[in-house]
C-alpha cells in the first residue's frame, strides 16, 4: 500500500472506482506476487496448447506461467498459485510439454519450504478434466490433501501429465508419468515468481494413478534428476501392473478405466494403432471419452461393458500391446529413499494382489517400504482415509527422522 495519504477526495474516489472496475472484470485475478517475469503465454484455453516447435531447453524448464487460484476460498487463503507449462520427457524419451500448477504457502518462507511433487489420481481424458483447471475452478477432488500440505508449509507442484489441451491426447498410466512429476518439481524451483529453492527437500506423493506416478518418479529420480534432494515417496492404491489391474475390470462397473488406459497407451505409443481395432461403437466411445469424460463419466457411463462391445478384436491379444504393457510394470528398479505404500484389501478398482506384489518386489530390492493395508474400504474412500498417514510419513521425512520399514 502507498505510504502517502492524499488529501484530494477526487483522486481517492478515482482510485476506488478503478479498483472496483478491476474486480468486476469476469475472471480477473490479481497477481499472486510481484510483477511476473515469466512469459504468461496466450490467454484462456490456448495457454494449454504447446508451442510448435517446442523451445530448446532442459526437462523442467518453464515455457510459460500465469497466476491462478489455489482452489476454493480456503485454499486461496493458504497459497499463491501459478498454472505452468514446462518441458518434460515422453514415454519414447523425446521432449514434450506438460502443464500443471504450482502452489506456494503464503505463511512459509518459500526459500526454505519443502516441495511435494504431487501426482493426481485419475482425472479423465477430456481437456476440461485437467487437474490444474479443476484446482483453479475449486473443483479438485483431492483438494483436502493439497490444503493439508500447504497448511504444513510445503509447496506443492501438481502435474497434469501429458496431453491436456484443446485436442486432448492424454497418455494415462504409462511410465512417463514419473517424468511429469519430477519435472513439475523442477519447474516449481525454476519459476522465479515462487521463490522456491533448488536445494529444497523434495518428496513425491500420489494416490491411484498418482500413486503409480509417484512410484515411477521415485524409480527414475536417481538417474533422471539426481540433483533433487529426495526425502521420501508416498503411493496409495497403486496400479503397478496394468494387465493385472485392467483385465479384471471387463464387464464390471469400473470398466471405463480400462478403456481410458487403452486410449492412453495408444497416445503414448502411436505404433499400437488403437483405431485399427475399433468397431463403430468403439470409435464413438473414443470420441465421447475425449470430448467430455472425466472420472465420474468413467465410473458411470461404461458400467458392465466388455471388450467386444467396442473392439473387433482385443488389442491385448497382440504382441505389440503386451510388450508395451510389460515395460510399464513397476517394481523392476529400486527407489533409493523410504517409501510409504498403502492399499485396501477390498479395492474394487485397482486390484490388491498386484499392489502387494509391488511391495514384495521393492522389499526384495532393498527399498525401505512402510506398508499399510485397510479392509472393508473402497478405492475411492481411501483417497481421503489415507491422507493422515501419508501426511505423517512426509512430516517425518522432512524432519529427518529415520523411516521404519516393515518389509
Amino acid at each position: 500500500m502507498p505510504k502517502h495519504h492524499y488529501r484530494r477526495p477526487a483522486l481517492l474516489a478515482f482510485a476506488l472506482v478503478l479498483l472496483a472496475a478491476l474486480c468486476a472484470v469476469p475472471g480477473a485475478t490479481l497477481p499472486a506476487s510481484a510483477a511476473p517475469v515469466t512469459d504468461p503465454g496466450p490467454a484462456g484455453d490456448a495457454f494449454y496448447t504447446p508451442p510448435s516447435p517446442l523451445p530448446s531447453g532442459s526437462p523442467g524448464d518453464v515455457i510459460r506461467a500465469r497466476p491462478a487460484k489455489a482452489g476454493p476460498p480456503a485454499a486461496r487463503s493458504l497459497a499463491d498459485a501459478w498454472q505452468v507449462m514446462y518441458l518434460s520427457t515422453n514415454a519414447l524419451g523425446k521432449p514434450t510439454a506438460v502443464t500443471g500448477i504450482v502452489l506456494v504457502p503464503k505463511k512459509a518462507d518459500a526459500s526454505k519450504a519443502p516441495i511435494v511433487g504431487f501426482g493426481p489420481g485419475t482425472s479423465g481424458p477430456a481437456f476440461r478434466c485437467a487437474p490444474s483447471r479443476f484446482i483453479d475452478q475449486g473443483a479438485f477432488y483431492e483438494q483436502a490433501a493439497l490444503n493439508e500440505m500447504l497448511g504444513k508449509g510445503y509447496a506443492v507442484a501438481v502435474t497434469d501429465y501429458e496431453g491436456y489441451h484443446e485436442n486432448p491426447a492424454t497418455t494415462y498410466v504409462v511410465d512417463s508419468m514419473g517424468y511429469s512429476v519430477i519435472d513439475a518439481v523442477r519447474a516449481a524451483q525454476r519459476l522465479t515468481e515462487t521463490g522456491l529453492s533448488k536445494d529444497a527437500q523434495v518428496a513425491f506423493r500420489g494416490y491411484s494413478q498418482g500413486g503409480a506416478a509417484a512410484m515411477w518418479a521415485g524409480q527414475k529420480q536417481p538417474e533422471y534428476a539426481p540433483e533433487l534432494k529426495l526425502a521420501g515417496v508416498v503411493g496409495g492404491g497403486v496400479p503397478s501392473d496394468l494387465a493385472a489391474v485392467g483385465l479384471p475390470l471387463e464387464g464390471q462397473d469400473p470398466f471405463g478405466f480400462l478403456l481410458y488406459s487403452m486410449v492412453g497407451m495408444d497416445h503414448a505409443y502411436p505404433e499400437l494403432d488403437l483405431a485399427s481395432y475399433l468397431n463403430d461403437a468403439g470409435r464413438a466411445m473414443v470420441d465421447g471419452l475425449e470430448g467430455g469424460a472425466c472420472t465420474l463419466e468413467l465410473l458411470l457411463d461404461y458400467k458392465g461393458k466388455t471388450i467386444p462391445d467396442y473392439f473387433t478384436t482385443s488389442p491385448f491379444a497382440t504382441e505389440a500391446w503386451l510388450d508395451r504393457v510389460a515395460e510399464n510394470q513397476l517394481g523392476a528398479e529400486r527407489v533409493k529413499v523410504p517409501v510409504f505404500q498403502y492399499h485396501s484389501v477390498s479395492d474394487e478398482i485397482v486390484a490388491y494382489g498386484q499392489a502387494k506384489q509391488l511391495r514384495d518386489d521393492y522389499c526384495r530390492l532393498g527399498v525401505p517400504v512402510t506398508w499399510k493395508t485397510w479392509d472393508g474400504v473402497g478405492h475411492i474412500t481411501l483417497v481421503y482415509r489415507g491422507n493422515e498417514d501419508a501426511s505423517a510419513f512426509l512430516a517425518d521425512r522432512f524432519a529427518g527422522k529415520p523411516a521404519t520399514s516393515n518389509c
